[in-house]
């Protein structure tokens, strides 16, 4: 994997680069839709390519080991065979879906050891069974195993948690020495960095991070509920100590707003269910703020989703006749408001890439910020 920085703007730390992988380019600074199960919810391949057209999008280490589990999984070549995608795929690490079993999993330093959301048995992740899983998915991009600590934590915890994240970190390395990869194309594992919302603590794990030298950093536990000053603070200080000739992932994250702000600090890759998830709940997001399309006003609004036709789902409904589908509770309203959802975040982000090349971002960014902070 190779990234090349190719423009930075003078009024932000924003970036615009291009990350070359087995499976294609990716222009920076991406969002990369969730396809948890080796889906991305509610949205045909073909959609995917053709309306949304991600250059990379994201897969879940601890759904998919789950199912269809890494044996059907290598049967199939990988997760780009078995889900017909030849683009890149991104796999996270699993620690935040442990980190949401609270009540199921146990930790301990040897790895965690959890209970399965669908069926209740028992199962062991370690900082070496995560790479095997990874390696069996065939990601182009792969997270070392992490502890994602719960906000808010003490200091202790989330000091002792950040350890034993960087001792798995460790662990991953070696282990990744000797089990090479499955499918004849090299992956590059991303550290993450972790330490709660504590600078010292975030300071430190960025300086270990950075010590790896990996072909990428990642950036964890945050959009966990901490505020988001507090999330954007963490960022920047984060950013400023990764190298800046490596990509950095901010996992999670988020809104609208908040990957423009993201950006501002130099973020180059995001990813986050909202778009997906708010689609299937009836809420839009704009250029000019987000639409709850059950509302009544919309009943007899016969004027495009979107006048900006992003995708063609929004030249093509009417907001009249997409509410009416949230109404009769037909699957195909879930359908168009997740393209025209994941079609806005990928117009997002490539309009912040165009106008970091330009050198306009900081004053786009203010003005979009703005624009999108309202409820229509």
């Amino acid at each position: 994997m190779k990234f090349d920085l190719l423009q930075t703007d003078i009024n932000s730390r924003a970036r615009a680069g291009a990350l070359h992988t087995a499976h294609g380019v990716i222009e920076t600074p991406i969002f990369m839709p969730v396809g948890t199960v080796g889906t991305v919810k509610g949205v045909h391949q073909s959609e995917l390519k053709e309306q949304i057209n991600p250059d990379i999008i994201l897969g879940n280490t601890y759904h998919l080991y789950l199912r269809p589990g890494t044996q059907i999984l290598q049967k199939a070549g990988g997760l780009h065979q078995f889900m017909n995608w030849n683009r890149p795929i991104l796999t996270d690490s699993g620690g935040y879906q442990v980190y949401s079993l609270a009540e199921r999993r146990k930790i301990t330093e040897e790895g965690v050891k959890f209970q399965s959301h669908i069926d209740g048995s028992y199962h062991h992740f370690s900082a070496e069974s995560v790479m095997d899983i990874q390696r069996a998915i065939g990601a182009d991009i792969i997270m070392a195993f992490d502890e994602c600590p719960p906000f808010p934590s003490t200091h202790k915890y989330a000091q002792n948690s950040m350890h034993m994240t960087h001792r798995w970190l460790d662990r991953a390395i070696a282990h990744l020495k000797v089990s090479p990869p499955l499918y004849g194309y090299e992956q590059a594992l991303f550290p993450i960095v972790q330490g709660s919302t504590y600078k010292d603590l975030r300071r430190l794990s960025a300086e270990y991070i950075a010590q790896v030298g990996a072909d990428g950093n990642a950036i964890g536990g945050l959009s966990v509920g901490e505020p988001a000053e507090k999330m954007y603070a963490m960022t920047e200080l984060v950013c400023s100590i990764l190298p800046e000739d490596k990509p950095r992932y901010l996992m999670g994250v988020g809104t609208p707003i908040n990957i423009l702000e993201n950006i501002a600090l130099g973020v180059d890759m995001l990813d986050c269910v909202m778009p997906t998830r708010n689609a299937r709940n009836g809420m839009l997001f704009t250029a000019h703020g987000t639409i709850n399309i059950k509302n009544k006003k919309w009943e007899d609004d016969f004027s495009p989703i979107d006048e900006m036709g992003i995708t063609d789902v929004d030249l093509q409904y009417s907001k009249a006749y997409l509410r009416h589908l949230f109404a009769a509770k037909e699957l195909l309203g879930k359908q168009i408001a997740s393209i025209h959802n994941l079609g806005f975040y990928l117009w997002l982000v490539r309009e912040a890439r165009a106008h970091i090349i330009a050198g306009d971002f900081r004053v786009w960014k203010d003005k979009m910020i703005k624009q999108m902070d309202k409820r229509l």
